[in-house]
């Protein structure tokens, strides 16, 4: 797979992908202010339709993806949800690689790791 970034959302108390979720990529920079670069949301597959940074967009750094799962539980009519926004802070180092950091999400918790 070629560089770049991307994502994707399931929600593991529905056993199916997440739709609807709004996704905000942040680059931090080194005095901690955060840029925002990108803002998209999930498709019906729980996938953002285009990377969230190409290859030919690649920098090293630290960015945040911060996804804004309170709004998707409350669209989805879900009797509650204790999380209102999932911060995932990450670094990319080479920017040759393909960058994958998904998201496994319940109404009371989360997970994330890097991907392929």
């Amino acid at each position: 797979m070629s560089a770049g970034l991307t994502t994707h959302v399931l929600d593991t108390s529905r056993e199916g992908p997440a739709e609807g979720v709004d996704v905000i990529l942040e680059r931090v920079d080194e005095s901690g202010d955060d840029e925002m670069l990108v803002r998209a949301t999930t498709n019906a597959d729980g996938r953002v339709d285009d990377p969230l940074l190409s290859a030919d967009e690649m920098v090293t750094g630290t960015y945040r993806l911060r996804f804004e799962v309170g709004a998707y539980y409350r669209a989805i009519d879900a009797e509650s949800s204790f999380l209102e926004t999932v911060p995932v802070r990450f670094v990319i180092d080479d920017v040759e690689e393909h960058y994958h950091v998904p998201l496994l999400l319940s109404p009371g918790g989360y997970t994330t790791y890097r991907g392929s």
